[in-house]
């Protein structure tokens, strides 16, 4: 049975930062984005907890995008995973998807959904990246390649002309003492369905909104494009 979304709930103005392309639909919260977490039984998929709010402080910041405060957890073989535009996937370690869970992310992506895959270990030769992407070829064979660094991603709300910024965590030499100088995407109809990251952006965006202050440059600002980007496809 084709993942079919539900009725669309009124248009949000994402303010001036954002796309001029009128958004998605956002479904899940009424009339707010929820930010949705990807439940898998393999792995460790619950890691950076405090990173979902302070994207979400970072969305009321800067556009006039209603969100639902909370960080909802959603299940890759749940019917309810269609209800959400955007999920939020990470982990350390082994990356193995049960048949229906395979069956339930194929169909959402191919049927719209948006899907933000970040590798913790930020490694190209971990378990997680090793494994996550031997799933993503198995879905969608030969289609997870790099994306442009002049994609539209990297300037439909904060303008990043050099690509994906660098994390602290690959400046320090953590992982596999490499800065990823792309970030992998499996296109469905032109559009990015699945981004892929290596630069472990969870962990980087994963303190309390109220440490911003200290920060000299607001690193949450490319977690806006990518949610941005998410929306208005």
């Amino acid at each position: 049975m084709a993942c079919t979304r539900r009725h669309a709930l009124q248009s949000l103005a994402l303010g001036t930062v954002a796309a001029a392309a009128a958004p998605r639909a956002l479904l899940g919260s009424p009339n707010r984005f929820t930010f949705a977490r990807a439940r898998y039984q393999s792995g460790d998929w619950d890691t950076d907890p405090k990173m979902p709010a302070n994207l979400l402080n970072s969305m009321v910041e800067y556009t006039r995008t209603p969100v639902d405060p909370r960080e909802e957890v959603v299940s890759l073989d749940s019917a309810d995973l269609c209800a959400f535009p955007f999920v939020y996937l990470s982990g350390h370690s082994l990356v193995r998807f049960t048949k229906k869970e395979k069956e339930g992310l194929g169909r959402y992506i191919e049927d719209g959904g948006f899907l933000f895959a970040d590798d913790c270990n930020h490694d190209i030769g971990g378990l997680f990246a090793t494994s996550f992407e031997r799933e993503m070829n198995d879905l969608f064979p030969k289609r997870l390649k790099k994306l442009p660094n002049d994609h539209e991603l990297y300037g439909v709300a904060f303008q990043f002309p050099e690509g994906p910024p660098a994390t602290s965590h690959e400046l320090n030499g953590w992982g596999d003492n490499l800065v990823h100088e792309h970030l992998q995407a499996v296109l469905v109809r032109g559009k990015i369905g699945v981004l892929y990251s290596n630069k472990d952006y969870g962990c980087e965006w994963d303190y309390d909104v109220a440490s911003k202050q200290y920060l000299a440059q607001d690193n949450t600002k490319f977690g806006v494009n990518v949610l941005t980007y998410a929306l208005c496809r």
